[in-house]
């Protein structure tokens, strides 16, 4: 949530599909945007003050940006509306977006980068997931599971 909360139009390359990130420590990466997001993020900018250094999703007051919590609460809600009033922190979205790379073949360490972690350890953490889909997916089909 802090990296999107911290999104500048300049960080924006709608153009090429991507986004330039901070994560912890300040370290940068780019990441990519799939077309939905472009498109949302396109309109979203038609709406928008959109000068360059401008935050991407600004509060209420003049020229200010959402703050982490307020960005959470935003996300919070629509994800319980969506979970038909369940419980889903906006952090699940980066598991579910891990764990549907893994399960799709995804290499690791591609996972490790698009996720921003330092270490890989703290991406494998999203390997036993996928491993429990592997074995539902074996007991299911396998003749002689």
């Amino acid at each position: 949530v802090s990296e999107v909360a911290g999104l500048t139009w300049d960080d924006l390359d709608l153009e090429g599909g991507t986004a330039r990130v901070l994560g912890k420590g300040r370290k940068e990466r780019r990441v990519p945007l799939g077309r939905r997001a472009v498109e949302a993020l396109r309109r979203h900018r038609s709406h928008a003050s959109a000068d360059g250094a401008g935050a991407v999703f600004a509060g209420r007051a003049a020229g200010g940006r959402l703050s982490v919590r307020q960005m959470q609460r935003v996300v919070g809600r629509a994800l319980a509306r969506l979970a038909e009033g369940g419980s889903i922190s906006p952090h699940a979205l980066r598991h579910s977006f891990a764990t549907h790379l893994l399960d799709a073949g995804a290499d690791l360490t591609a996972v490790q980068e698009l996720l921003g972690h330092a270490s890989l350890s703290t991406t494998q953490v999203y390997t036993h997931v996928s491993r429990a889909h592997l074995r539902q997916a074996y007991d299911r089909a396998h003749p002689r599971a």
